[in-house]
């Protein structure tokens, strides 16, 4: 996202109980106020869906879906929440690590793997866990995907020995790819 003074941008989250065109609506609302979806996010949860969505556009149209997205939410009995923000340079990404997991479901499961990315100082950009139930005699299992990436000069290089000792402790099966990104020096196209 490239910084534009004349965009303003607005982060929205709506929740509610997920029933067939809903996005649709949600999504149509936004364009006809003149805004244009940046990034978003929907999930099920249970009966519900949550919808995050980050929107730029003209101060006029973000005040316009700020006015308005109150009034159709209360139609469509949507929880919903907004928050002003600012563009901002995505900052290089030497490694991002993606890690699947599936484990027999217990608490705090999710909690030790997250735990991973926090003690290597990496930004975790997406998660994702769900439980299968169970189901002819065998356990719950939990399904776990996490994106997470270091912004930093952080050593790494241990992730994979260290996600790889978590899985074995929890009796999981795990993979993870570390992708090591270039990097480019300033100096190079002078």
């Amino acid at each position: 996202m490239l910084s534009n003074p004349d965009q303003h941008y607005l982060v929205i989250t709506a929740l509610g109980a997920a029933r067939p065109g809903i996005v649709n609506t949600i999504t149509r609302h936004v364009s006809h106020c003149g805004c244009n979806i940046e990034d978003s996010r929907l999930a099920m949860l249970g009966e519900e869906f949550t919808f995050i969505m980050l929107l730029s556009g003209s101060w006029n149209a973000i005040t316009t879906i700020e006015s308005t997205l109150p009034q159709k939410g209360a139609e469509l009995e949507l929880l919903i929440v907004m928050k002003r923000t600012n563009s901002q340079q995505r900052p290089a990404v030497p490694v991002s690590v993606w890690v699947q997991v599936s484990v027999k479901d217990s608490p705090h499961i999710v909690e030790r793997f997250t735990g991973l990315f926090d003690s290597c100082q990496m930004s975790i950009a997406e998660l994702v866990s769900r439980t299968q139930p169970a189901a002819d005699e065998q356990p719950s299992q939990l399904y776990i995907q996490i994106t997470a990436h270091s912004y930093g000069n952080h050593d790494v290089s241990n992730i994979e020995q260290t996600f790889y000792r978590l899985c074995t402790e929890l009796n999981a099966q795990g993979s993870i790819n570390v992708v090591n990104y270039p990097q480019h020096d300033e100096k190079e196209g002078e």
